[in-house]
């Protein structure tokens, strides 16, 4: 829906919440609950409704619990058996600088000042401490806004006394403990009020009537960038772009006015415009972001575009190029399934609207973003808070190379004859292991990214994952894939939970990059020798269709299972014997 596109139309937003509830709703794509705890030291029931609109357009359905008013502190350091029953799957804690209990003075010492910073820090680290050792589940904690008045001028930010000065400081100490905490995530409400404007964030009408702690248009900015992140805590980030060429990534039609007649680099404003542009969308590698090109084109004039001098992105920053005269919703869908991806995983950039318009009607799920002015490209597509990071993995910084070394493989697959020679000359390297709590972030990333290869679609926070392997019942495994293009990372999870002598699956998921590969028959050896050796006698397996996961429907089956039952939903419950097991023996050396 446009209306969730930057910028906000906040005023229909506001107005028609409740009809955009129920459209969402028809659409039927929320298919993930969550319950949302918001500890507020403000009013919070427009946050709580803009949030939950912002949710559902993710596909996210959610639960509330809010505090009182202003009784963040007490529920969470007291408890209520309201909040302790609710259990919340994520807590929000929504304060601000009025939220602040004490200041400097002008009359106030450097010591004073210190033990008033750590007291107003205090009061807060103890809050979160207590909160994760109850409810071990990522918690999201504003920092704090810069009022709008500055006592001592331009020095309020450099004088120990100044109440900027204290705040910068006290927001230091929220960064420091995030850096050290995981499940702990900061939500930059000094950024968001500052990009709004400062005096008309802190509009005192709507504190002074309401007890909001921004104006009333302001909340709808706030709600998506909460939603941002719970949505990239739970999977639903885009995970590339989808790339014009011709007044999207430079100036000017390279058809006509040649390589040399295009608009890009520091010679002129216009080519530093595009310049930057391409820069900010480089940088998107850094985080894991693939880039693919759609153009309507000759390929021998887009690769000429793409090798310009003064272009930062050149051919080989993409792993797909799709340059031809076919229709662009088309080149986007064969580029997913080339990449194993789904379509709504992609961000379509194009500057012109005819093209945006049929990609948006045939392509479901594909975010569009209105590009109108190459100056404002980078806003529109930074305040989008499509690849919203929450955590950065090994495997993110290297997924770019993981898709080009993808390519490789595909070209020497061709030059085989019989597949499992073709799987012997990757020499394979597989490591199955326990889970380990350097991996619990990935782990956690995997649960809640993988749609297609997930048989159980559980999303997990990295707080689950670590109770699942903390937990003696459970017995959990990760699987890694490297051969001799190159390492493909944390590749598949499975977790089962003990119940007298059977081990029942809860998560079997796999990146489907490494589809058709064996690493499912890796995980498989290794869960029923694991089993064996806990004196298991069955695996009980869980198939849950999904929209996106019919390509393991007959998973089981084709693993030597047998079927114990299947529901008029397509749920099914299989089961396998650990003494008749056949090990699978896949092309690969495995390392426990």
């Amino acid at each position: 829906m446009k209306c969730f596109e930057y910028p906000l139309d906040t005023g229909y937003l506001l107005r028609k919440k409740r009809a955009i509830k129920r459209e969402l709703r028809a659409q039927g794509t929320a298919n993930l609950h969550k319950k949302i705890a918001v500890l507020g030291g403000s009013t919070t029931n427009e946050v709580v409704d803009q949030l939950e609109m912002f949710l559902l357009n993710y596909g996210i359905e959610a639960e509330f619990y809010q505090s009182e008013y202003n009784q963040y502190w007490q529920d969470a350091m007291f408890g209520s058996e309201e909040l302790d029953a609710f259990a919340p799957d994520v807590i929000y804690i929504h304060t601000g600088f009025r939220n602040i209990t004490e200041f400097p003075t002008t009359a106030s010492t450097k010591q004073e000042v210190e033990e008033m910073l750590q007291a107003q820090y205090q009061h807060f680290e103890v809050m979160w401490e207590k909160l994760s050792e109850k409810f071990r589940c990522p918690i999201i904690q504003n920092n704090f806004e810069r009022p709008n008045y500055r006592l001592l001028g331009n020095k309020d930010i450099s004088d120990y006394r100044g109440r900027t000065n204290f705040i910068s400081r006290l927001n230091q100490k929220l960064y420091e403990y995030a850096q050290n905490h995981e499940n702990f995530y900061v939500n930059d409400l000094d950024y968001l009020a500052s990009d709004y404007g400062y005096a008309q964030w802190q509009d005192g009408f709507y504190w002074h009537m309401y007890k909001y702690a921004l104006c009333l248009d302001a909340i709808p900015y706030l709600a998506k960038s909460l939603a941002d992140i719970i949505k990239s805590l739970y999977g639903r980030n885009k995970k590339a772009f989808s790339l014009d060429l011709d007044n999207t990534l430079w100036g000017g039609v390279v058809g006509d006015d040649g390589v040399e007649g295009i608009a890009i680099g520091p010679e002129v404003s216009l080519g530093q415009v595009y310049e930057e542009f391409q820069n900010y969308l480089k940088a998107h590698k850094q985080i894991g972001v693939l880039l693919t090109v759609n153009s309507k084109n000759e390929m021998e004039n887009a690769m000429a575009g793409l090798k310009h001098p003064d272009g930062p992105l050149k051919p080989e920053d993409f792993v797909a190029i799709k340059a031809n005269w076919e229709n662009k919703d088309r080149n986007l869908i064969e580029t997913a399934a080339e990449l194993s991806l789904g379509a709504d995983s992609f961000v379509f950039v194009d500057d012109n609207p005819a093209e945006r318009a049929i990609v948006e009607a045939n392509v479901p799920g594909v975010s569009v973003p209105v590009m109108e002015r190459a100056e404002q490209y980078i806003r529109t597509l930074d305040h989008g808070g499509y690849f919203e990071v929450t955590t950065l993995s090994k495997d993110d910084l290297a997924r770019n190379e993981m898709y080009k070394a993808n390519a490789q493989r595909a070209v020497q697959m061709a030059s085989f004859a019989d597949y499992g020679e073709y799987l012997d000359s990757l020499e394979m390297q597989a490591t199955v292991r326990p889970f380990e709590p350097i991996y619990y972030p990935r782990i956690s990333q995997l649960t809640n990214k993988s749609n297609q290869f997930n048989l159980t679609t559980r999303r997990c926070s990295e707080a689950d994952i670590q109770n699942m392997q903390e937990n003696p019942g459970w017995l959990c495994l990760y699987g890694k894939l490297a051969d001799k293009f190159g390492d493909n990372g944390l590749v598949s999870v499975v977790a089962g939970e003990q119940q007298q002598t059977e081990l029942h699956l809860r998560l079997w998921l796999m990146s489907c990059r490494v589809l058709k590969r064996g690493m499912e028959d890796a995980m498989l050896d290794c869960l029923v020798s694991d089993a064996k050796a806990r004196g298991l006698t069955a695996l009980i397996g869980y198939y849950y269709p999904t929209a996106k996961n019919g390509m393991v429907r007959d998973f089981y089956e084709r693993m030597g299972f047998t079927r114990v039952s299947l529901a008029e939903d397509g749920s099914s419950v299989w089961r396998c014997e650990v003494s008749e097991y056949q090990p699978k023996h896949p092309h690969m050396t495995i390392t426990r």
